[in-house]
């Protein structure tokens, strides 16, 4: 009678526990995405301020023509149209170019980034969710992009914490939730980016992959791989799952997961080739629009040496600096506190992946998608000695977030 009472007690203790860690993550969420649009209003009301600053110049004669380096000489319509445009900035437009025209069916030579054509880069997950989606929302395929993104970082959230409290208990969990809502590379779970769908489905696939759920492992990682290029680390991540629980009880049922993992990258090239007239289409448009090479991390570093001798002359090379550093105290903390072998596997190619190009690099887009990197950092934070730190780490994280996204709104970075 006492052991039964006290294994209830328990339950009821991480029953609680677990919707107190709940309650905190969806604030904490709620309060990161109002920090995004705080980035972006700032950048509206700049933008406004530079348009009243010309149509005032303009009526009293100071000026015979626009400014050219001016974005326009008309107005914006409202607030939320300023904020809009920074959300569907950047890569942004590229999907949306997607869902709108869908994928051209030929891509001319020496393609360069200014041609339309070189949409062929980008994958089909996304804006074919999104798509879909517009078909059954009203509001818009804008609207669409951005209600998929709310939705899908509120999920990826959701299972982080699962993930974190299946590795670590309750209150890892709860830290864990709220560092990946805060973070500053959060931003693209508000942004008409792809980043949100592929985390929610490697958390996905990796909780999947814990539990010895293999065929739906699998297919998330399918649909990862088919959502952006790095979402091959999935396909790693399911085939060291697979040789874990194969040397464990020797069946091959595991190895299901990493058989289906590729399908989406392998369909989508197969589905290009054919429909562009032209075998490894992908490929070159990223090495002639795009200027895709390698470095094997010398442009990161180079561009963190540069922060630090130069440190007002670029905000790109300091964000670099920031995520590449980041990047290395994060990976140390993984190697400490022993983050599972399926996550370090998952976590080591998307690092990889971030710092292999020769241009685009270090990023806190790319560092966000290795999160559970970020599970082990909770773990770490939440030791005696370090739980002072936590508001200082959150303030900064919250501030980092609304400075991002004004950069990016401003095109003051590369993202």
């Amino acid at each position: 009678m006492t052991d039964s009472h006290t294994t209830l007690e328990s339950s009821t203790e991480t029953s609680l526990a677990w919707r107190l860690a709940l309650r905190h993550a969806g604030v904490a969420y709620l309060v990161s995405r109002l920090c995004v649009i705080a980035g972006a209003a700032f950048v509206g009301a700049e933008l406004r301020a530079d348009d009243n600053k010309l149509r005032e110049q303009l009526i009293w004669g100071y000026l015979s023509r626009p400014d050219p380096h001016a974005r326009s000489a008309i107005l914006p319509r409202s607030a939320s149209s300023m904020i809009l445009d920074v959300l569907t900035s950047w890569d942004g437009i590229w999907y949306m170019r997607i869902i709108r025209r869908g994928y051209p069916d030929f891509v001319p030579q020496a393609i360069t980034y200014d041609d339309p054509e070189a949409r062929v880069a980008f994958f089909p997950a996304y804006p074919s969710l999104v798509r879909f989606v517009d078909r059954i929302l009203p509001g818009g395929d804008t609207f669409a992009a951005l209600v998929v993104n709310l939705l899908l970082g509120a999920i990826f959230v959701l299972l982080v914490g699962l993930l974190a409290r299946h590795w670590f208990g309750e209150r890892v969990a709860r830290n864990a939730m709220v560092l990946v809502a805060l973070f500053p590379g959060s931003f693209v779970l508000s942004f008409a980016y792809s980043e949100a769908l592929l985390l929610a489905l490697a958390a996905g696939c990796l909780l999947a992959l814990v539990r010895e759920k293999w065929i739906i492992a699998g297919l998330l990682a399918g649909l990862g791989t088919a959502t952006r290029p790095n979402g091959v680390a999935l396909v790693i991540a399911c085939l060291v799952a697979a040789l874990i629980a194969f040397r464990r009880e020797r069946r091959l049922s595991p190895f299901v997961a990493p058989l289906l993992a590729p399908i989406g990258f392998g369909a989508f090239q197969y589905w290009i080739d054919h429909h562009t007239g032209e075998s490894r289409v992908w490929f070159r448009v990223q090495g002639e629009a795009w200027k895709e090479g390698a470095s094997f991390g010398l442009t990161a570093l180079r561009n963190t040496l540069e922060a630090f001798t130069k440190p007002l002359q670029s905000p790109t090379d300091l964000i670099t600096a920031v995520s590449f550093l980041c990047t290395i105290l994060l990976v140390w903390i993984a190697w400490r506190r022993r983050l599972p072998l399926i996550a370090v596997a998952y976590s080591a190619v998307i690092v990889a992946l971030m710092l292999l190009p020769a241009t685009v690099t270090a990023r806190p887009r790319f560092l966000f998608t290795a999160f559970p990197l970020f599970i082990t950092a909770a773990v770490w934070l939440d030791e005696p000695r370090r739980r002072e730190w936590w508001p200082y780490v959150l303030a900064t994280c919250g501030a980092g977030l609304v400075a991002l996204t004004g950069l990016y709104g401003v095109y003051g970075a590369i993202p």
